[in-house]
Order: structure tokens, then sequence, then C-alpha cells
């Protein structure tokens, strides 16, 4: 049994707590608003993000940060991408003791370009923390907590870490591979966030399947194109945080950010979209940021180029789909290889 802290208490960090209170381990959950810690600790539900969901008796809640961060000596980091620096800025503030940290979120920070290991790496100093791992794989909380079988990845340059994570969320229903290319883990788990929303545009225009094997296909190639430029292994981008990501969010209503999506494509504003959905739409913020890094690393993506003209260009999604239908002529293997 160990001891462990999840920092957040949304729908996914609500659902690893899940994981790890049924592996009986000692784990404490924070909570931003003392009323839903209130909730946890006795309805033992969090209703605001996992409705008709029971949770386990021994999974705990508080809504004061340091003692969630000193109670655990691995913590789940499990805020949106923009929450980020704020809560490791105040964790490093604290007295840590070389936690093992953990991050589950999918992202990149638009205009740094850190991806969310870097944030933490550059927050919280290096005496206080013991490693950083990023969790990351298909996996619906919604899901998770019905314990049907989900299968995700442990990355971490320290495999000797990620084999700990790997120990402590293992489970008969929760499988977790090790991987220590961490780089590659984080950019497919943070791109393919693009790509479902490029997906749900799709849906939403009343596109078919033709349509959506296209988008994940050569979404998968864009993934690829710019993670190998960027010194990721191209491997990587096959396995569960690249192809298997990609299927999950492009094809579920569990996925806001096909959700998301597909409200763009039936006409709706981003402003109307995000004011509707309650939640963070993390391919918003990524889409820019992919946006700026095929810039940087001069690779062609026209998918995210076509998303971010819909999302921050105000081109129709119609328009959009039609300039990628009409691009030059390729060969596919040398396209995805890079050969423009």
């Amino acid at each position: 049994m160990k001891k462990i802290t999840v920092i957040g208490a949304g729908s996914w960090g609500t659902a690893n707590a899940f994981v790890l209170a049924e592996n009986d381990h000692d784990c404490l959950i924070w909570a931003r608003r003392p009323e839903q810690a209130a909730e946890i600790n006795e309805m033992h539900t969090n209703s605001a993000y996992l409705p008709g969901i029971t949770l386990p008796k021994n999974l705990r809640a508080t809504s004061n940060l340091e003692e969630a961060a000193m109670h655990g000596d691995m913590l789940v980091i499990a805020v949106p991408t923009k929450g980020i620096r704020e809560v490791c800025r105040q964790l490093n503030g604290m007295a840590l003791n070389k936690k093992l940290i953990v991050h589950v979120s999918k992202g990149i920070e638009p205009d740094s370009l850190n991806r969310i290991s870097e944030m933490i790496a550059e927050e919280i100093d290096p005496k206080k923390r013991k490693a950083i791992v990023a969790l990351s794989g298909p996996s619906h909380a919604e899901e998770v907590v019905l314990r049907h079988p989900t299968t995700i990845t442990a990355a971490s340059t320290d495999l000797e870490a990620a084999q700990e994570v790997q120990d402590a969320f293992m489970n008969h229903y929760f499988r977790i591979y090790t991987n220590n290319d961490m780089m590659g883990v984080e950019i497919g788990a943070a791109l393919k966030n693009v790509i479902a929303l490029a997906a749900g545009i799709s849906d939403g225009l009343g596109y078919g399947d033709n349509a959506k094997a296209a988008l994940i296909t050569r979404g998968l190639a864009e993934i690829t194109r710019l993670g190998a430029k960027m010194g990721a292994n191209p491997l990587t981008f096959s396995g569960l945080t690249g192809l298997g990501d990609l299927i999950v969010t492009c094809t579920s209503v569990h996925s806001r950010n096909w959700r998301a999506g597909n409200m763009l494509g039936k006409g709706k504003s981003l402003a109307e979209v995000e004011s509707g959905m309650g939640m963070v739409i993390e391919g918003v913020r990524t889409t820019k940021a992919a946006h700026q890094l095929a810039r940087r690393y001069d690779v062609e993506m026209p998918l995210t180029e076509a998303l971010h003209a819909i999302l921050f260009e105000n081109i129709p999604p119609k328009d959009a789909v039609d300039k990628l239908m009409r691009r030059l002529k390729k060969q596919e293997v040398e396209d995805l290889f890079g050969n423009e």
C-alpha cells in the first residue's frame, strides 16, 4: 500500500483516484471547491463529473492543497494544461520531500511549446521531486469507473519510476505498459485532441465513415511527422498514445474534443461551444501550440492548419474541408515520412 495524492477532482482525476483506492492504496484527492470535497467524503460521489457512480469508501478528499501534497509519496497531477504551472508553483512552495510526480493531463503549452513534463520540471525544484512520469493512453473516465478493460502507458526517462507507477495502478481492468519515449507519448497524447476536434467537425458537417477514416489516418501521419522531427521514436505513435488515443477520441461521444468539434461542424461558434461545454476543451489550446510547432520545425500539417483556420481565423468548416481536398497530389508513403 502506498500513500498517493491525486491533484484534481475532475472526471479523469477522480477515475484515477477510483483505481488507486480500489487497489487498496491510501489515496487522497484534492478538489478545488470545499463542497466537492465534502460530497466525495460524505456521499462517496462526484456528481458534477461522474454522475451515477459510487466511489470507493476508502477514497478521501480535501480542498487543502498543502494537506493533499504532504500526504502522498506519489503525486498524480490531473488538472487541465492551463492550470499546470499554477498548481506546480504552489506545490514548489511547500516542503516536499522527493515526491514521485505523475501527470495524466494531455496538452502542449502555446508560445513556450513545452510539454507537460517540461512545465513540471521548470516549476518544481529537482530537490523536491524523485522523477516525472506521464500516464497516458486511450481512456475515458466514464468507462474506467465502470471497470471496463482499459490499457494505457506509463512513460518516463526513469524506467524504475515508470514501473513504480505501473505497479501502483495496474489491476484486472486497468492494464499499464511502460515506455521510455516520454516525448513521443506526450506529443501523441496532446495532438490527438487536435485531430479529435477535426473528426467532430467532420461528423457535424454530416460526412461519413470515409471522411473520418481519412482524418484518423492522415492525422496520425501529421503527428508522426512532427514527433519524429522533434526527436521522438516514430514507433510510439503506432502504440496506445498514438493510434490508440486517436481511435478513442475521434470516434466516441465521451470525447469532449469530439463533442466540441461536432458542435462547431453544426454551425456553433467557438465561444458558444466553450461556454456550453462546462469542461476544458484541451484540443483548442493545443491546436494553437501545434500550429506553432509545425512552423518551428518546418513540418507540413494540413489538418492542423485547417483546424487553426476554423478556430482562430473564422474560416467556415466547409471551406476548410474543400481547401484540404484541393491540395496538390502526393505519394502517400513519401508524404508520411515528410518528403514534401
